[in-house]
């Protein structure tokens, strides 16, 4: 994407502003990874389609209320507007499908698949988009991740896991749904970036509109969030804490890191979503399990530290 940006201030070294950007990925990479956790504790009405709604709608109504005066003038930049409605597209569908591929197959896998296939789908749409080219490297890692889902679909969970085994291949399918999404949010406000808006004011915006049509979901499916206190506590931490907060650091720490070095960071994501699982939710892989996360994980991280492939001219 682009190389660091300098350190706001000539009296701050750049060293801690690295360090600062670093760890505020950190804190968001360890928010995100709660949210499966923590939307398992939900009682079994709230449907997960529920839980994505009332996370992105309340979150996106705070970010975009925190930078209301510029993410409006994104949206009446009709320049950007091709690119802004499919990031917020992408921003509707990924909630969804990431719940719902986390109640089908699991927290770990849910995430894993989620999260893994987001970086593939981005290169394919710089791929037909931008005409990069798509490497050796790329299709080597492709090829490694792919495996490793075909192994979570086959294996999966253990005995002892309190996820159907059966329904893992629908939550594989949504968890490539969901990187779809992200991977076109991604690269749509990619662009609406580098058209001259700044970051925050650009995803105030693509989450604002994403919350429209993710509030109308809400207001169909959202009254079983409404049977006890407990959900409305864990559907208020999933909108401040993995929503807002981390995305809020998220903004903080990518101004002053590589994108390369960002993307590396943020599979702490995954890795912490699947300790929960083990060690909180209880879930169990079995061997095919374990070896398909690895290769996904091993796939990704060699895919997100390569050097960007340059434009077919």
């Amino acid at each position: 994407m682009s190389t660091p940006v300098s350190a706001p201030g000539a009296s701050v070294p750049a060293a801690a502003v690295t360090s600062s950007a670093v760890w505020a990925l950190v804190v968001s990479c360890v928010l995100w990874g709660t949210t499966g956790t923590a939307a398992s504790f939900m009682s079994d009405a709230v449907n997960p389609v529920t839980i994505g709604a009332s996370t992105m709608t309340l979150g996106g109504m705070l970010l975009f209320a925190t930078s209301w005066r510029t993410a409006v003038a994104v949206m009446r930049d009709r320049s950007v507007r091709p690119w802004l409605l499919p990031a917020a597209a992408g921003m509707v569908a990924y909630p969804l499908a990431f719940y719902a591929s986390m109640d089908l197959a699991g927290v770990a896998i849910g995430n894993v698949v989620s999260l893994g296939s987001g970086p593939l789908f981005a290169a394919l749409l710089e791929w037909r988009v931008t005409r990069q080219r798509l490497t050796l490297r790329w299709m080597l890692c492709a090829a490694v991740a792919i495996v490793g889902v075909a192994l979570l679909v086959a294996g999966g969970h253990g005995e002892a896991s309190p996820v159907d085994s059966a329904s893992i291949p629908a939550g594989v399918l949504l968890g490539l749904v969901a990187g779809a999404g992200y991977a076109l949010f991604t690269f749509a406000s990619g662009v609406v970036i580098r058209a001259g808006h700044g970051g925050r004011a650009t995803m105030g915006a693509a989450f604002g509109l994403a919350a429209v049509p993710l509030g109308v979901v809400l207001l169909l499916t959202g009254a079983s969030l409404l049977d006890s206190p407990l959900n409305l506590g864990l559907a208020a931490y999933l909108a401040i804490g993995p929503m807002f907060v981390a995305y809020v650091f998220f903004g903080w720490g990518i101004r002053s890191l590589r994108s390369s070095t960002v993307t590396v960071i943020t599979l702490l994501e995954p890795l912490v979503a699947t300790l929960l699982a083990i060690l909180i939710v209880g879930e169990r892989l079995d061997v095919l399990g374990w070896v398909g996360l690895a290769l996904i994980l091993a796939g990704v991280t060699v895919l997100s530290s390569a050097r960007r492939p340059r434009e077919v001219r």
